[in-house]
């Protein structure tokens, strides 16, 4: 009587499963893109390199309205990433430093902006294209020197939304 009732259990489970997967809501999509290279603060938080919360699983999900000018997007859960004391790693760069985005999600691109302390070193246009897997872009950071927060932002051309990454760097 069991195996009989097991083979119910089964029949009825894969018959629901059909509809189930139409009826109930898709779980939203891990996205989209960071900064790995030279590792923004949320790539540092992925590689343990500084302990973290909740972003240490998802370094690509820093999503905020456009126009924002923090480390976290405006995402309250990653808001650790605007803490200046939390002991960031700054990279060595040159003048000219090389500053690679990996996606997970590659939405059309109005353009990649680069600002340090509030003051805009690049604008990079998207072409409004989709982006490959990695995209590198070469900035020159003028006048900086020593420890600075580069934040870098991917402006996406299909939504209202932009991608936000904190970068510590050491240049010169």
């Amino acid at each position: 009587m069991t195996m009989k009732r097991n083979l119910a259990v089964v029949a009825a489970g894969a018959a629901l499963a059909p509809l189930l997967t139409v009826v109930l809501p898709a779980a939203t999509a891990s996205a989209h893109g960071y900064v790995n290279s030279p590792p923004s603060r949320q790539a540092q938080c992925a590689s343990n390199t500084v302990p973290c919360g909740p972003i240490k699983w998802e370094p690509q999900s820093v999503e905020g309205p456009k126009g924002l000018r923090d480390c976290s997007g405006g995402n309250s859960a990653f808001a650790e990433l605007n803490d200046d004391s939390k002991g960031w790693k700054a990279t060595p760069i040159g003048k000219d430093a090389t500053f690679t985005w990996k996606f997970t999600a590659r939405h059309r691109t109005a353009n990649w902006e680069y600002y340090v302390g509030g003051t805009k070193v690049a604008d990079i246009s998207g072409n409004n294209q989709q982006p490959p897997e990695t995209v590198s872009h070469q900035v020159n950071l003028g006048n900086f020197s020593g420890k600075q927060k580069v934040l870098a932002i991917w402006n996406v051309g299909d939504t209202a939304n932009a991608f936000y990454a904190c970068i510590d760097v050491q240049v010169g």
